[in-house]
């Protein structure tokens, strides 16, 4: 996994390049001194993630965030020395196109063992989502496996402003006979998700459940979050409820979940990413199609808010863009 730095601290930079050099599957591909070099250096040399501080001379790193992910996007974790000091900036940042944020290392000792953990973990994390998973140590041969029944086809559709008319247009296309679990990821208000499901219950065919804790999807049936935090996919594919990452602002994040789905579903995956304010889907629906999903984004033109999908256009996130009208006839086509 190809790693860019980007800090105006020699210090900071050296701890980076230090904690970077000493991890399994990392390579130092370069070291910036300032957002506008990143800038450059990320257009002649992509690398896989880049280690971005936030405030720096000529060019800050919420710019260049907002510069690399226009015009060469990658991963981007925000390494800052205060995390809640400058969490107007992290916001901004993360608003741009940041994965996520960690406060920069501290060295005690002259050792890399303790300062850097945190960052691996993150670093780890996000090797996963963009599909360049790190090292791990080789399991223990399981001389008589149990063989594992394939998983269905999942269906995810995130939706933020505008969403509820755009969901009933999809969803009522469906036969009451659809057999793959749908879940809808819906920027709302714990307190209105009941009525959105009963609604929602009246304008289709399929039933609409809200999912409580420990839940797993289910074949046709439309399942809602009902949180103020995340929805998230655990390993053996039951659905919980996650403050984390509380960074993530977007509550319940379509990122959050899709990212955590494509660690989880071992059968195919469609996404659909609809109208929306805000970039939250995007990187989740691209980490869908790098694991061999197939990613929807609807076009321009039938968005309330043509957000969240054109920030999936903007990164290559979709498979296809298409009307409102034609996302549903494609799900039933690519499920059947």
């Amino acid at each position: 996994m190809k790693i860019g730095i980007v800090n105006d601290s020699i210090m900071a930079a050296e701890i980076l390049r230090r904690i970077v050099l000493s991890a399994a599957g990392l390579d130092l591909l370069w070291i910036a001194k300032n957002g506008a070099e990143a800038v450059k250096l990320c257009q002649d040399q992509q690398p896989d993630l880049i280690l971005m501080d936030l405030i720096m001379p000529v060019m800050n790193g919420v710019e260049a965030t907002r510069l690399i992910m226009k015009n060469s996007p990658c991963a981007i974790l925000i390494v800052t020395a205060s995390v809640t000091g400058n969490s107007s900036l992290v916001f901004e940042a993360m608003g741009g196109g940041a994965l996520d944020v960690v406060n920069t290392p501290i060295l005690g000792d002259n050792s890399t063992d303790t300062a850097g953990e945190d960052l691996l973990h993150k670093i780890k994390i996000i090797s996963c989502l963009i599909g360049c998973p790190l090292p791990t140590k080789p399991k223990q041969h399981d001389p008589s496996p149990s063989p594992l029944k394939p998983a269905p086809p999942l269906v995810v559709i995130g939706a933020s402003t505008g969403g509820p008319q755009a969901l009933t247009t999809i969803l009522s296309t469906f036969p009451s006979n659809f057999k793959a679990p749908i879940i809808v990821i819906q920027h709302m208000d714990k307190k209105f998700t009941p009525g959105l499901a009963s609604w929602l219950n009246q304008q289709i065919d399929l039933p609409v459940k809200l999912i409580n804790e420990g839940d797993r999807p289910e074949s046709g049936v439309v399942l809602l979050p009902n949180t103020n935090v995340h929805l998230q996919m655990s390993k053996n594919c039951r659905l919980s409820y996650s403050i984390e990452p509380e960074d993530n602002y977007y509550h319940p994040s379509v990122d959050v979940f899709l990212h955590t789905v494509a660690l989880h579903w071992s059968g195919k995956v469609i996404a659909a990413l609809l109208t929306g304010m805000g970039r939250d889907g995007a990187q989740g629906l691209l980490n869908i199609r790098n694991r061999g999903g197939h990613t929807i984004a609807q076009d321009k033109e039938s968005s309330i808010v043509y957000g969240m999908p054109k920030a999936a256009r903007e990164i290559d996130a979709a498979t296809e863009i298409l009307p409102l009208t034609k996302i549903g006839p494609r799900i039933i086509n690519l499920t059947s």
